[in-house]
């Protein structure tokens, strides 16, 4: 796959993009520094050139800081998404605060531990439930025109929170959940994307690993691990994504291909999509969804997906996250 404009700029990234929250460390398990800083350079080894990560993206910045050190005298082969609007308090719980004096402080932070004077891309990480929308907007359009982001995006929005961003400031990327098994932007959101020229980043291509292919049936989540939380990794839904699970693996073994490959390939060719963030904490999985751009994907192996997303079925919990 070529790669892909953002929104109608003239930036172009990866299809696939690394996602950095696994290397902040804080709800991924057996992350360390050694590995995370292998992971980023095999990422851009393996051609991916479009990070994504977060001023919330651990306590004390663990994720930017890192990247910092990893695109050290490189800074021109890499497209830096960053995040501003979310944080965590002492006792490590999430705070959501869209007030323009904490966003332009955020990204000043942001900067600062990216050692960057600027980002391709500043997203407001989520609503904040106590400030206007069109009031952060308005902050990240001050941004972008002090010239500390390039583009703006938004994550984590419905089509009428769009609405009133878009209303205030430019949108060129947009970042909600989705995959195989988690399609609800399909109705709204991508077209309203579409119809806009506005990019859709995703988040969760591999539903939290569940679409890697590499949990067994009978694994036991540990109590650190937050996936056990989620609808989709608990009984009936558990067993149904198992199999649709097997039968990706089925195909992929008859075509040359990882489950995860097929997952990722299939969200990039959806319409709409730009680019899947693919988080990684060890440098082989970001080096086996990378692959996912240029693996042999034609009409029959479509046809097997497509006859597995409909064995699999829908269900009242696959939209959820």
């Amino acid at each position: 796959m070529k790669p892909r404009q953002l929104g109608s700029s003239e930036i172009l990234v990866s299809p696939v993009a690394l996602g950095c929250w696994p290397i902040a460390g804080m709800t991924s398990l057996d992350v360390n520094d050694v590995d995370s800083m292998k992971t980023l350079h095999a990422a851009i080894e393996s051609g991916v050139n479009f990070f994504d990560t977060a001023y919330g993206y651990g306590i004390n910045g663990e994720s930017e800081r890192l990247v910092a050190k990893a695109i050290a005298g490189q800074r021109e082969k890499i497209v830096i998404a960053t995040k501003c609007g979310l944080a965590w308090d002492d006792n490590g719980e999430r705070v959501l605060d869209g007030r323009p004096a904490t966003l332009k402080s955020q990204i000043d932070e942001s900067l600062f531990r990216l050692q960057v004077d600027h980002v391709e891309l500043l997203y407001l990480h989520a609503p904040a439930p106590n400030v206007a929308v069109a009031e952060s907007a308005a902050a990240l359009r001050e941004i972008m025109a002090a010239g500390k982001a390039r583009l703006i995006g938004v994550s984590n929005f419905s089509v009428q929170q769009l609405e009133e961003f878009s209303a205030e400031c430019p949108v060129s990327v947009v970042q909600p959940p989705y995959n195989m098994l988690q399609r609800t932007i399909e109705a709204a959101l991508v077209p309203w994307c579409q119809a806009r020229e506005v990019s859709i980043a995703i988040y969760w291509p591999l539903m939290k690993g569940l679409l890697a292919g590499k949990l067994p049936r009978d694994h036991v989540f540990q109590p650190s691990d937050g996936r056990a939380k989620y609808p989709m990794f608990q009984g009936k839904e558990w067993k149904r994504n198992q199999d649709f699970v097997d039968d990706l693996r089925a195909i992929g073994e008859q075509h040359g291909s990882t489950v995860a490959q097929l997952a990722v390939r299939w969200t990039l060719e959806q319409p709409g999509i730009t680019a899947a963030l693919c988080g990684a904490k060890r440098a082989y999985q970001i080096e086996e969804v990378a692959q996912a751009t240029s693996i042999t994907y034609d009409d029959a192996v479509k046809t097997k997906i497509q006859t597995a997303l409909d064995r699999r079925g829908d269900s009242t919990v696959r939209g959820a996250v």
